[in-house]
């Protein structure tokens, strides 16, 4: 009998696998029952040996064929699934969006043949947890589990993926530790550079490199980096705001953490985002939206990112408020709590305007909430984005161009988006692993590249400031006029700054200036 899920791959046209190779787990599930889901990040095959190699974006688990879970001969298509969706628990972790969707595919009574299999057995009891879980309703005619001294099983393998500490189902004896709720719940896979990262400290680095750093010189060093954050979060939209508006957004990344997330708070925060209001709606859309350009000629939306429908705004939004305080409130990872809310909600893109500057808020906020960032220093996580912007392209691309093949749409008579499919589990359950390993790059470039080199520049400008003010009494405004001259002229004043600006300067004074300078600022 031939297998009903196991894939061999001249067979698995979604991506060109090397010979004698099947595919197993979530792929396989996807591939044989054509699920509307996006391929997984990591695609299980069976061979010759246990290791893991990377094919494009894939990676690719090998395992010995013996891990086969049709290497024996299966009775139905219920059996096989069930023995794939094991498999899957044991060596890729929980897809959330391919259990929603094989509630979609079968009939109720196939389900609870399915969960029937091994009804007591720990994988047929998370296996019925995530089918009722995602789909927000019980299977008919399935009673609670009465074995009272079957102990609980984890929903979630926390040494697969990140979780919280998470609260008792007794109907199914399993611990639900997901880290959200059934309207937004984005996982986060343990990589081996996410725990690289971890096993760093990151947030104990910035304190032991601010230990020593004087509290006034650690407030300037926090207000200039409040504004730095502020202008690269407007410079990434292709912006370049005024001084003014660039400080008061500025002063609000200061307070992220300060209040509790609501749906007030982040359209009040649009507000504080949008300079002029007169061509925006502010709210949350009530049309289509997506990210992309017009065809020149006819206007016709060309998408790289299709927004979610406005229809599922509130409840998505609600989904995702409640999963943020689930998360500041427990031990989950921060930077990994971070990335799913603030990723999570850029994907969602609930405004008409604003929803890239706050997502990068949102990064913040979810920081400072967890104490990640601590002693009053803003993360400048934008300025490390605009470092690397063609990386953030890429992580936002990662989730949404695989996604447009599942997202039918047709065209406005104002050149808009709409939806014609179902299309919120899309944004309530995916993998947000890529996001996650993103967003600590930008984290250790920031906690040992950026904040060091303000605080280290801080601590040259205040030494240089002494020393002008020791022999020479310059008005501030004077002084920074001239470290710009220095820092762009390589150290020397020019030969017109000294005939203009710095006529009262002798040729000796001058040298004594830019010997020192260099002393100071190059050493």
């Amino acid at each position: 009998m031939s297998a009903y899920f196991s894939t061999a791959a001249p067979d698995f046209k979604a991506l060109a696998l090397p010979g004698k190779v099947s595919v197993v787990g979530y792929a396989a599930i996807i591939h044989r029952l054509g699920l509307p889901v996006p391929m997984p990040r990591q695609i299980t095959v069976v061979n010759t040996s246990r290791r893991k190699t990377r094919m494009g974006t894939y990676d690719l688990l090998h395992f010995p064929k013996v891990y086969n879970p049709e290497s024996s001969t299966v009775g139905t298509e219920i059996e096989a699934l069930y023995l794939h969706l094991v498999f899957a628990l044991k060596y890729e972790g929980v897809n959330l969006l391919v259990f929603r969707m094989l509630c979609r595919h079968y009939s109720e009574e196939e389900l609870c043949k399915l969960i029937h299999i091994e009804p007591t057995g720990q994988y047929s009891r998370r296996i019925w947890f995530f089918l009722e879980w995602v789909s927000g309703k019980p299977l008919p005619d399935v009673p609670d589990l009465s074995i009272s001294k079957k102990g609980y099983v984890d929903a979630l393998d926390t040494k697969l993926q990140y979780g919280i500490s998470g609260k008792k189902s007794e109907r199914h004896r399993v611990l639900n530790n997901l880290p959200g709720t059934p309207d937004f719940c984005p996982l986060v896979s343990r990589t081996e550079a996410l725990e690289k990262f971890r096993a760093a400290g990151l947030d104990r680095q910035t304190d032991q490199y601010l230990e020593g750093v004087r509290e006034s010189l650690l407030q300037r060093a926090s207000a200039f980096l409040m504004l730095k954050d502020s202008k690269a979060s407007f410079n990434i939209e292709g912006e370049s705001p005024k001084s003014r508006r660039a400080a008061l957004w500025g002063d609000v990344i200061g307070k992220a953490g300060s209040n509790p997330l609501s749906h007030e708070e982040l359209q009040q925060l649009q507000r504080m985002v949008i300079e002029n209001p007169k061509f925006v709606r502010f709210g949350y859309r009530t049309k289509g939206g997506f990210v992309g350009e017009h065809n020149r000629v006819t206007g016709t939306p060309i998408p790289e990112h299709i927004s979610a429908k406005p229809e599922d705004l509130n409840r998505l939004m609600e989904g995702l408020l409640h999963t943020a305080d689930q998360l500041i409130g427990s031990d989950v990872d921060a930077v990994a709590a971070a990335a799913i809310i603030a990723f999570g909600f850029v994907f969602i893109h609930p405004f008409e305007d604003g929803n890239g500057r706050i997502h990068r808020y949102l990064v913040h906020h979810v920081l400072a909430g967890m104490h990640f960032a601590k002693r009053g220093v803003v993360f400048p996580v934008s300025a490390a984005i605009l470092k690397d912007i063609n990386g953030y392209r890429k992580v936002l691309q990662a989730y949404s161009q695989p996604l447009l093949a599942f997202i039918d749409w047709e065209e406005t008579s104002d050149h808009n988006v709409a939806i014609l499919n179902e299309t919120a589990d899309y944004y309530r359950f995916f993998d947000a692993t890529p996001q996650a390993e993103f967003l600590y790059e930008c984290v250790q470039k920031t906690i040992q590249e950026i904040i060091p080199e303000e605080i280290n520049y801080l601590q040259r400008y205040e030494a240089f400031k002494t020393f002008i003010n020791q022999h020479f009494d310059m008005p501030d405004k004077m002084l920074n006029l001239m470290l710009r001259f220095l820092h762009q002229y390589d150290g020397r004043l020019s030969k017109r700054a000294r005939e203009k600006e710095f006529q009262a300067l002798s040729d000796q004074e001058v040298q004594l200036i830019m010997s020192t300078y260099k002393e100071i600022f190059t050493s």
